[in-house]
């Protein structure tokens, strides 16, 4: 399929209002999924599946924290057999009801014997019949014809057994494990991903079994989000009505991972699309559920919005199959260049009684902790003659700083005092429809002070923008509202129809810090991956130290700003030869300085070397007790004792020139 072809496919029905993508019902067990069930909340457990009784009380933690469909591990046959005991178990603690999900990868006979027991059988079209070799070979058309009649002789006996026993199928591509056929011809890419499960689900429609659910995971969540996005395009030229399952693969643990998954599942649920949901964290099962729930939440029941009058020709980016950044015109703001190419730059709010030293205070502790995560710009908010004079002082005593600091006076005073602020700062805003009166903005145009234009939808946000340009100021265009899950909309509507001015972020303040994690990643997150934005601010009501610390951890799950060591781990499953948990940590300890190296942690080598792709180094399970050690894709150190895999993963990074001490 050419690209420009792929470019004009529609995934949603609108990209300005929320409309719920259309998909068939399909019932795993007694449990709807897709058409207009709930959206389902999943996990999967970590424990050796062959430990029938670990793994039943692991399940009941699961289901007891909300859990709905329970995913289990079944590497082998006997895995498979277990499967049934654990059933067996459930079902005499009356949570029989709850569907269970076998996960499988290599063996089709440990498929067709976990079909017995399970309400749904996952299988990794990458490596269901192939073995991933990494080699590279130019297919005919009548060798991959071969290979594809290959694949239907081995997945067709399952694919007749799960019709007969009225059992679902998911169809679960990772990135990391595209088999080598379908990147020989279709490459590491969205493309390749969504061409390997149709292969299985054409195989699956022939033989006229519909009960499929499909799923394209990746770590990384702009490739996640983009195979979505063209799943459900080339699904809507097909006429075919299959739901999704969302999930970014290998999100890691804490803050980052629930970042990660929030920018991928997030956006894609404002696009109305994914019918269940499961967040990868590198944590006990359980604490994915509630993360799960406040993803899901806004969307739970929402009501269809009419399209927008006058949008169905907008987009707010180049392509949605691939990353571009909009094109925004570039000017200065004290320090820094905002726009065009430049990083995109944080401002940070500070209340007017911030002092100086701690303002200096932040700036060295951020310096310690990852160079370049400064608060750029300050917002200094201004409501009286007071807060203007706090601004001057503390502009005074940072004179030293000027060369990384520039500031934003947030005018919420009497005009009079607002016109003579425009001294006092590099940039100015005036909240709502004050921030496009003519006067303001010529005697902002006069003194060379940008302006920071802030409106309650695109429209208002369009017209001050208008006013802007006849008085010859620097625009910089944002919207405020409480409701992300809306602003992301209005924020796309407002990129589709802004020229080239550049684009302000603001992400308003949730109640508690896990909301704000997940709401500002949510709208942050989803808009730079498409290319949108120039600048943003979290206004979350943190400190200072705090406030910087999670905007960037944003910057850098969205791939936009590097600041720190970026970690792909994996969240643990039956197959985990190691305590991830544990291990990570242990890792993250050793190397978590060394800023812009990305080191994956892989529990096994299901999906490690094809998600270590973009990694600089991988520390995978190779065996129990031997640690394998990857530079990108390629193995260079097997079956280290674990004891000393520490020590040797530093030694590789020495070797590498990539090391630096604490």
């Amino acid at each position: 399929m050419a690209t420009n072809t792929i470019s004009r496919l529609a995934y949603c029905d609108s990209l300005f209002s929320f409309r719920r993508r259309k998909t068939r019902t399909v019932m795993v067990g007694r449990l709807g999924v897709g058409g207009s069930s709930p959206i389902r909340l999943q996990s999967m457990t970590t424990t050796d599946t062959l430990n029938v009784e670990a793994t039943i009380a692991q399940s009941i933690r699961m289901i007891e924290a909300g859990c709905e469909i329970v995913r289990i591990t079944a590497p082998t046959v006997a895995d498979a057999q277990a499967l049934g005991r654990i059933k067996e178990g459930l079902v005499k603690r009356g949570l029989g009801d709850v569907p269970l999900v076998a996960d499988i990868h290599f063996s089709p006979a440990a498929a067709m014997e976990a079909a017995e027991y399970v309400e749904k059988v996952r299988i990794n079209p990458g490596n269901f019949v192939d073995t991933k070799r990494f080699a590279v070979k130019e297919y005919s058309d009548s060798e991959y014809e071969a290979e594809l009649a290959r694949i239907e002789a081995r997945f067709t006996p399952l694919v007749e057994k799960l019709k007969r026993l009225k059992r679902a199928i998911r169809i679960g591509t990772n990135h990391g494990s595209l088999s080598d056929r379908i990147m020989n011809r279709y490459g590491d890419s969205p493309l390749g991903m969504v061409e390997s499960a149709l292969e299985f689900v054409r195989i699956c429609e022939k033989n006229g079994y519909y009960d499929i659910i499909l799923s394209m995971k990746s770590s990384n969540p702009k490739v996640m989000t983009q195979a979505y996005r063209l799943l459900a395009a080339r699904m809507a030229e097909l006429g075919m009505e299959y739901p999704f399952h969302l999930g970014v693969t290998e999100a890691g643990g804490g803050e980052d991972g629930r970042i990660k998954s929030a920018i991928g599942i997030g956006s894609l649920l404002a696009d109305g699309i994914g019918d269940t949901i499961r967040v990868s964290l590198t944590e006990d099962p359980e604490l994915e559920i509630p993360v799960c729930r406040q993803l899901a939440a806004p969307y739970q029941a929402r009501p269809a919005q009419p399209p927008r009058r006058g949008t169905s020709e907008l987009s707010h980016c180049a392509d949605f199959y691939a990353y571009g950044r909009r094109k925004a015109r570039a000017f200065k703001v004290g320090p820094f260049v905002l726009g065009g190419s430049q990083p995109v730059r944080v401002v940070t709010p500070v209340p007017p009684s911030a002092t100086a030293e701690e303002i200096l205070a932040t700036l060295e502790e951020q310096l310690k902790k990852a160079k370049g995560a400064d608060p750029e710009v300050i917002e200094w908010t201004v409501r009286s003659k007071t807060d203007l004079e706090s601004l001057r002082r503390v502009r005074r005593a940072l004179s030293g700083e000027t060369s990384r600091l520039a500031f934003l006076g947030r005018f919420e005073a009497a005009p009079a005092l607002a016109l003579e602020g425009l001294a006092d700062v590099d940039a100015a805003c005036r909240p709502g429809q004050d921030g496009g009166e003519p006067s303001w903005l010529c005697a902002a145009a006069r003194q060379g002070v940008a302006v920071w234009l802030e409106a309650s939808s695109a429209q208002e946000a369009l017209a001050q923008e208008r006013a802007a340009r006849e008085a010859g100021a620097h625009a910089v265009l944002g919207l405020f509202g409480t409701d992300p899950t809306a602003l992301v909309q209005e924020y796309r509507l407002l990129a589709a129809q802004a020229g080239d001015s550049p684009i302000h972020i603001r992400a308003p303040r949730a109640k508690g810090l896990e909301h704000q994690v997940l709401e500002s990643s949510l709208l942050i997150g989803s808009l730079l991956c498409d290319g949108v934005g120039d600048s943003v601010t979290l206004d979350a009501g943190l400190d200072l130290p705090r406030s910087l610390e999670l905007v960037y951890n944003v910057l850098q799950g969205a791939g936009v700003r590097v600041v720190k060591t970026e970690f792909v781990s994996c969240p643990s499953c039956g197959r985990t030869l190691f305590d991830l948990q544990s291990t990570t940590e242990r890792i993250k300890g050793q190397t978590g300085h060394l800023k812009g190296v990305k080191i994956a942690i892989m529990g096994c080598i299901v999906n490690g070397p094809g998600e270590m792709a973009d990694a600089d180094f991988g520390y995978v399970g190779g065996a129990p007790g031997k640690i394998n050690l990857y530079v990108g894709k390629e193995c260079v150190q097997k079956g280290i004792p674990t004891e000393q895999a520490d020590q040797a993963l530093i030694d590789l990074i020495k070797t590498h020139g990539k090391w630096v001490e604490p």
